[in-house]
């Protein structure tokens, strides 16, 4: 009876080695895995939590200039087939430069990334060096050259200096991710100021109105641009393992997980109070009741997320940093209403 118990024991155990683990189940679920097909190796490469953020930085700031502007739109008509070519252009356009920033960052960032992201097709053996570059050169010469042709001087030139940014971050001798100062500067200029101005910029340009500042584009400015600075301390937070191996020093690598995600904390906190007091101070200027409500609703979700997270768990910190790119998304959305 013993020996039959083993016996059983051991066929239990090499079929349950034969299945896929949840953590594999997940994995191939996940676009972040093995992909299929060369499309999903491209979308991978570009980083899908990033193509998330342009596309709703892009589609938010359009719908901010229809929502100010109803009259424009009317004369321009929303059936001019003209008008969603070049919407459409130019969203291909900024995933392209989206596509360009990340990409060129994994190439030199390939033995760090080994360590850190494994995932990533470069550092997985899933795409090699040549093709990658083969991506990122494609995409600089179709976003430099659709923003050339269709916008004006001001946008092409904005276009270049957010591609060198983003160039500079990852390429020697610059490499300002090296420095977390200007590591921080840089994503947040990208990531929070330029894409933004540039989407409500190139919206009223396609609309043919003058550029003039409105409340709630100023806002969003201020507001994701200190969003972005969040990004570019707390993306380091998964990442302190590699980045010491290679001599990276972040914030992260210099004080600590800890320390660095109450930083983060604090800092979105400030960020949320900022949204709510604003339309207190201009109720003439904004929707007092959605703005005030949402960013209350959001902070209150960052308590209490911070309540529960213990940050001497490095799994839990790495679901937190997936967080705040949740309630980055949201602030899109919450745009349109304010």
């Amino acid at each position: 009876l013993l020996k039959m118990v083993r016996e059983t024991a051991h066929k239990t155990a090499v079929a349950s080695s034969q299945e896929p683990s949840t953590k594999e189940i997940l994995t191939s679920l996940d676009i972040e895995g093995k992909g299929t097909n060369v499309f999903m190796t491209v979308y991978k490469f570009s980083r899908p939590h990033t193509i998330r953020g342009t596309i709703l930085a892009f589609f938010s700031g359009m719908g901010r200039v229809f929502l100010d502007n109803p009259d424009a739109l009317a004369n321009v008509g929303l059936t001019n087939v003209k008008l969603w070519i070049m919407a459409i252009l130019g969203l291909v356009a900024l995933l392209a430069g989206n596509a360009f920033i990340v990409g060129i960052n994994q190439i030199y960032d390939v033995r760090i990334d080994k360590i850190n992201k494994p995932f990533l097709p470069i550092a997985s053996g899933e795409l090699d060096i040549a093709g990658a570059w083969i991506i990122v050169l494609g995409c600089m010469v179709t976003g430099l050259s659709l923003t050339f042709s269709l916008y004006s001087p001001i946008i092409f030139w904005l276009y270049c200096f957010g591609m060198m940014l983003g160039m500079m971050y990852s390429v020697p001798p610059f490499r300002f991710k090296r420095n977390p100062l200007a590591a921080g500067i840089t994503i947040a200029l990208v990531r929070g100021a330029l894409l933004n101005f540039g989407a409500f910029y190139a919206t009223r340009e396609a609309l043919q109105l003058p550029f003039e500042w409105s409340p709630a584009i100023l806002f969003l400015l201020i507001f994701n641009t200190i969003f972005a600075t969040v990004i570019a301390v707390a993306k380091d937070l998964p990442d302190i393992k590699g980045d010491r191996k290679y001599k990276i020093e972040t914030f992260a690598t210099r004080l600590g997980a800890k320390k660095i995600t109450y930083g983060v904390m604090c800092l979105l906190m400030i960020d949320y109070v900022f949204a709510i007091v604003t339309p207190l101070l201009y109720p003439d200027q904004f929707n007092v009741l959605p703005m005030v409500a949402f960013h209350l609703i959001l902070a209150g979700l960052l308590v209490y997320r911070c309540i529960s997270l213990d940050a001497d768990q490095q799994p839990q910190i790495v679901s937190f940093y997936g967080f705040i790119w949740l309630l980055f998304y949201s602030e899109f959305f919450v745009f349109l209403t304010i």
